[in-house]
């Protein structure tokens, strides 16, 4: 009983156990693997199996490390990168089976501290995990900017900057556009606006919905005929999508 006593009382004087960040396909068999190993050395781990829900959990979770597989089902991972190190301001460590020299570069160019190539061992994953943590030690995550091209948005502050300038966005604006963000490349039905954003039952008419998208995208400087982050997919409903190309202001 003394001996269970010490031990309380010395986990009581050290830090919190890390947070990390899993994104990584439920059905990849080194899934288990992955979050066994770190559970074993007390992390507190959290796993999601697609992109999209990587990124709004890098935003809520705010982890002190991420694992990416760079094989997800609904999105290219690589691609996801910037704006998961945007959201997560953590070290990402990328899970990958190609080993050829190219696909690793480009995971390191766009954004991942380090990769692991399948199959690894747990020990070699608890040495890279390790590492990146002692290497971002003493460093709490900052709170959350998303960065999509010209715009970025304060999730703590709840400020918005489009091309360097802060935009005066109504709450429900700046409501639906961190919605729509955090689903990037989603179709996001009108009705799940209404009931998400609004909280109102999806009976109401969606008029509402509307006329706020009309207005964010005045604030955004676009519009329904030449979108720049709000796209219209008719029949189905809304997508937000990272510009290519700096905007058309010409004829805005």
């Amino acid at each position: 009983m003394r001996v269970d006593q010490h031990r309380r009382t010395d986990r009581e004087d050290e830090d919190p156990p890390p947070r990390i960040l899993v994104i990584e396909d439920r059905t990849a068999r080194s899934n288990t693997v992955v979050s066994a190993a770190l559970e074993l050395r007390d992390h507190l781990v959290s796993t999601v199996p697609t992109a999209m829900a990587g990124l709004r959990s890098a935003v809520t979770a705010r982890p002190h490390l991420v694992l990416l597989d760079l094989e997800l089902p609904d999105q290219c991972a690589i691609d996801l990168l910037p704006a998961l190190r945007a959201a997560a301001r953590a070290p990402v460590i990328a899970i990958t089976s190609r080993a050829d020299e190219c696909h690793i570069v480009t995971a390191l160019n766009a954004g991942a501290d380090s990769c692991l190539i399948r199959p690894f061992s747990a020990d070699l994953l608890l040495a890279k995990v390790g590492a990146a943590l002692r290497a971002d030690a003493g460093q709490l995550p900052d709170p959350p900017i998303l960065v999509f091209g010209g715009l970025a948005i304060d999730i703590e502050n709840r400020v918005v900057e489009l091309d360097g300038g802060t935009l005066c966005l109504s709450p429900k604006e700046y409501d639906l556009l961190v919605y729509m963000a955090l689903r990037a490349g989603e179709v996001v039905p009108l009705r799940d606006l209404l009931t998400e954003v609004w909280r109102l039952p999806d009976t109401y008419r969606c008029t509402t919905v509307q006329v706020h998208i009309s207005w964010l995208r005045s604030k955004l400087r676009e519009t329904a005929r030449k979108p720049r982050y709000l796209h219209t997919v008719p029949g189905a409903g809304l997508r937000f999508e990272v510009p290519q190309d700096p905007p058309d202001t010409a004829h805005m």
